[in-house]
């Protein structure tokens, strides 16, 4: 089975997560990412109070996350709040858990041709 038919029969492209994986990626949007994990909003300010940047390079770490889908920018009043969003990460799990399937199968064919020799 060709790569394109591959990812044709699982439903995804491999390239769809690669901006969720990009994002996670960098350290301050992971420990950015892992505070909102808790499931409170919180706001730009809250957030840059225990960081070593300025408010701006904040936003545009959480603007980053947001372009993912795993953040959500919701205006309350004259703050943006930012909130955790669970479902990209359960798709990019779930894409994970695919490929680690794949993986397993291989090497289960890979042992049984060690261990049994060539059909």
């Amino acid at each position: 089975m060709s790569k394109t038919e591959n990812n044709q029969s699982n439903g995804k492209n491999d390239g769809d997560f690669s901006v969720i994986f990009a994002a996670l990626g960098d350290s301050t949007r992971l420990a950015l990412f892992d505070r909102l994990s808790d499931g409170k909003p919180r706001s730009i300010s809250v957030l840059s109070d225990d960081a070593d940047m300025t408010r701006q390079a904040v936003t545009k770490h959480l603007r980053v996350l947001e372009a993912a889908g795993l953040v959500q920018n919701q205006r309350m009043g004259r703050e943006s709040h930012y909130a955790f969003c669970p479902d990209q990460l359960k798709q990019a799990r779930a894409y994970l858990d695919q490929v680690a399937g794949r993986w397993d199968s291989a090497l289960m064919r890979l042992k049984t041709f060690v261990e049994d020799g060539p059909a």
